[in-house]
């Protein structure tokens, strides 16, 4: 039952996403350029989806396995559909705070730091292949759909008067949530890094856990935590994702793009060998899915020429990858957060001011944060959806209608 839940969110998740995909910062600052054709298409596919879901997850509650299998891969392919935009969102804000001749922070987290590459090709490239994965994915989902013939049930617009206003600071909101909710697991995983100043070993640490669970929040905090920053002598973040492509990993851990025509004798590990020889580093690697153990060994062995203490910090979903990186330390399960917290990034995801909190809606936030499984991401899903909702009749017909 709490896998079939956790299902249930798909409907505002795929809202989310929808919504940041039409972002006009993407625009402005030309984030999808050379993308602009693949990003129309999924922009008209998106809408044609959620106006089946309703059906969908009412054929999966009948414990039809077809309808809840597709739900499942729908799920997963809308999680990595919103890392995707939340990149293109980053480079957006990165484009807009060069314009304007300083770098802003997100939270606490640096711009600069989260996005290692600058260069537009490279981005352009990178995030082309991301995008096309995505299509292709919806495009499969798309023709399951038709087959299974769910029943479209498009949600009635609702009038614009009613709309709340948006929360401009709803991302320092967020992290000031996961900075509290997250605050053990954080110190936990700080002190194992730093109690590991002597060790002339390469420590890996991988986090694991499932989709939506604030892996890569975690992982953001710890990387800007101030004894961290102090300890470590180079730091560095590097996205993943499913390209374990070695060479292209260094270059991105060296922060060195070169040109086609550029000449050298070095190749990537050579360089990333001498960038972080005899440096205490620390090394974030989120979001590994690289089952491949020789790709692995292989930058491995480079980054073992740092200083003594140096880490190597990975998330990942797949406990498989967790024990291929790290066979002889234990992997730091990330678990679901406690309900208290779900509702309270529920409530300031769904409210827009203090003054704007109607305690009937109040009192339904609990039943609702249940739905959550303990998921961050869910519960942000789900608090923006009803943040477009106004009345006790429209949350509970969201409800009754199994959004959730």
């Amino acid at each position: 039952m709490a896998e079939l839940m956790a299902t249930m969110v798909v409907g505002p998740l795929l809202s989310m996403v929808k919504e940041k995909a039409s972002s006009y910062l993407l625009h402005q600052y030309k984030v999808m350029e050379g993308m602009e054709e693949q990003h129309e298409i999924l922009k008209r596919k998106l809408p044609a989806i959620l106006d089946v879901i309703t059906d969908a997850e009412e054929q999966a509650a009948k414990h039809r396995e077809g309808a809840k299998a597709w739900l499942e891969e729908l799920q997963k392919v809308a999680y990595q559909a919103n890392d995707v935009f939340d990149e293109f969102k980053y480079e957006a804000l990165r484009r807009k705070a060069k314009a304007k001749g300083h770098y802003k922070k997100l939270g606490s987290m640096d711009v600069i730091k989260l996005i290692p590459t600058h260069n537009r090709i490279v981005f352009r490239y990178r995030m082309g292949n991301k995008l096309s994965m995505i299509l292709n994915a919806i495009e499969v989902l798309i023709t399951e759909m038709n087959a299974f013939r769910f029943e479209f049930r498009p949600e009635p617009p609702i009038s614009s008067m009613k709309w709340r206003k948006a929360d401009s600071k709803i991302s320092d909101l967020s992290m000031d949530i996961a900075n509290k909710s997250r605050k053990e697991d954080k110190q936990e995983i700080i002190n194992t890094l730093l109690d590991q100043a002597s060790n002339g070993d390469l420590t890996v640490l991988p986090i694991v856990g499932i989709g939506g669970m604030g892996k890569t929040t975690l992982a953001q905090l710890i990387y800007n935590d101030p004894k961290i920053q102090k300890h470590f002598q180079l730091l560095r973040w590097v996205c993943v994702s499913d390209n374990f492509d070695v060479d292209l990993l260094a270059k991105s851990i060296i922060r060195k793009e070169k040109s086609a025509n550029t000449d050298t004798e070095k190749s990537p590990l050579d360089e990333l060998k001498e960038a972080v020889s005899g440096q205490r580093h620390l090394l974030v690697l989120d979001d590994v899915w690289n089952r491949e153990a020789s790709k692995w060994e292989a930058l491995k062995s480079y980054l073992q020429h740092g200083g003594s203490g140096s880490a190597v910090l990975t998330t990942t979903r797949d406990r498989a990858v967790a024990r291929l990186m790290a066979p002889n330390q234990e992997p730091y399960d990330l678990k679901s957060l406690n309900e208290s917290f779900i509702k309270e990034i529920i409530e300031r995801s769904a409210f827009s001011s203090q003054q704007e909190r109607p305690p009937e809606l109040l009192k339904m936030v609990g039943d609702i944060a249940k739905r959550c499984s303990g998921s961050p991401l869910a519960a942000t899903a789900l608090g923006s959806t009803l943040r477009m909702k106004t009345t006790k009749k429209e949350w509970g017909a969201a409800i009754d209608q199994k959004l959730f």
